[in-house]
């Protein structure tokens, strides 16, 4: 695979770096991230198939299909030590293996609750892949392309998103239609969640093909190994052992913040927590995991037809891409709290005409309906609210939590953030089936509330770190 590696320069002592081998392996590590997004969306192909296999109301389907929640916290709680012991790649791999049982399993329940627990196993999977890529990326990464490599994490996911959306579609076509359609002996629904093979299957074989994160064989001892992936990575000059040596140094200054450290000042956690587990979840209250797991059960209670709806799911994934791009384009040019302003306006006025449009809707059952310029504004306003959201709190949220905490608290701030941002995660996709049959128009104002208030939340308490050094904070 190094045999002729493309060369590229970089910063430190006039070396070349085989840029094409480290994008080959980010690439691939990425993968866990292409899988975290594949299976958090694939679900949305399937909802009203599961309502209808199993007979089962909104409450009881929504906790099926936020049972992943439970499971991802569960899998992004046990990753980081485990990756400690027995290595980043035996992670992955790991990770690969329970994504692929979990979407045999999840293609072939013969009870609810029996989907329902696949549903958690694959939920460890994509916590654990949540974890692994970003952490695994940045160790192997050389420090010159470390921030466009990290990237891929995000890319991936609305990568596999919208890949989810554009199978589920297909599949969806091939039954004409009808999600409980068979093809094969077996119903469309399964298919979408069964496909989910093929990725994981890539996955775990390409995890046999990279090699491990250098920090980690120094941790265990393997010297030479880790001076032998470093010059694969950052190509081989003078100064490979000065590279582990400065590994070597920075592991053992490393302060191991515990959840003690957070503690302090009059609410409990520090200031600067409190701002963290705000961003998280905020990002999530403004109901954006309604479009990934529910668009399209969304768009057919407002009258569209199930082929129409899976379409229009997959645009929405689309526009999702395409605004993650602007973001990492922009946020080291305008700044953080620029970006994420520009997001929250943008939600705002896109949230309050979804609202407006779909307090239109008439009939009941399956015989509902809005008339056409609702329509027509319904549409337009998922999508652009989609767009301000993956231009703005999609990626910023994820740089900030990077970058907002003191080097003494960083790793314990960001676990209390992200354990936070799944509980809301979990609240808003196991509350919207029951809030949408009561009113969902009145649904999206409250949408619309947490968009507003992320404003005044944006000016007041959250700080602007461009330009500054991870020193500086705190």
């Amino acid at each position: 695979m190094s045999s002729t590696p493309q060369a590229a320069p970089s910063q430190a002592g006039g070396k070349t770096t085989p840029l094409g081998r480290v994008v080959f392996i980010a690439a691939s590590a990425a993968m866990g991230g292409f899988l975290f997004g594949y299976d958090s969306s694939v679900i949305n192909g399937a909802v009203e198939a599961v309502r209808g296999r199993f007979d089962i109301g909104s409450a009881l389907l929504a906790q099926v299909i936020a049972a992943a929640l439970i499971g991802s916290a569960i899998g992004a709680g046990i990753a980081g030590r485990l990756a400690d012991r027995i290595g980043r790649i035996r992670v992955m791999q790991i990770a690969a293996v329970i994504f692929t049982v979990s979407a045999v399993g999840s293609a072939l329940p013969f009870a609810l609750w029996d989907l329902a627990m696949w549903r958690v196993f694959g939920g460890v999977a994509i916590g654990m892949a949540s974890v692994i890529g970003p952490a695994y990326i940045a160790e192997v990464s050389p420090p010159a392309y470390r921030g466009r490599l990290a990237s891929f994490q995000q890319g991936a996911i609305v990568l596999g998103i919208a890949v989810s959306q554009l199978v589920n579609y297909a599949v969806l076509t091939l039954a004409d239609g009808d999600q409980r359609g068979q093809l094969a002996g077996l119903e469309a629904w399964q298919w979408m969640l069964g496909i989910m093979v093929i990725p994981s299957v890539a996955y775990f074989l390409l995890s046999f093909v990279i090699p491990e994160s250098p920090r980690f064989l120094i941790s265990v001892g393997k010297h030479a190994k880790a001076r032998e992936v470093l010059g694969s990575v950052e190509g081989e000059h003078e100064r490979i052992d000065q590279r582990v040596e400065e590994i070597e140094h920075g592991m053992r200054s490393e302060h191991k913040s515990t959840f003690r450290d957070l503690l302090g000042g009059r609410f409990g956690f520090l200031p600067i927590v409190w701002v963290g587990i705000g961003l998280s979840v905020f990002q999530q209250l403004v109901g954006i995991n309604v479009v990934f797991y529910y668009s399209s059960t969304l768009w057919q209670s407002v009258g569209i037809n199930p082929e129409s709806s899976f379409f229009y799911s997959f645009t929405t994934s689309i526009v999702n891409i395409i605004g993650t791009v602007i973001a990492m384009t922009l946020v080291d040019k305008i700044g953080r709290k620029p970006l994420g302003l520009i997001g929250s306006i943008g939600m705002t006025i896109s949230l309050a005409l979804v609202a407006w449009a779909f307090s239109a809707r008439t009939g009941s059952g399956d015989d509902v309906s809005l008339p056409d310029t609702q329509g027509a504004v319904a549409l337009v306003g998922a999508h652009t609210f989609t767009l301000f959201f993956a231009l703005s709190w999609g990626v910023v949220v994820w740089v900030l939590l990077g970058e907002i905490f003191p080097n003494k608290i960083r790793a314990a701030g960001l676990g209390v953030a992200a354990a936070a941002q799944w509980v809301a995660n979990w609240v808003i996709t196991a509350s919207f089936p029951s809030l949408s049959e009561w009113n969902l128009s009145g649904t999206y104002v409250v949408y619309t509330c947490f968009a507003l208030l992320s404003i005044p939340f944006l000016l007041k308490w959250v700080p602007e770190p461009k330009g500054k050094a991870l020193e500086e904070m705190g």
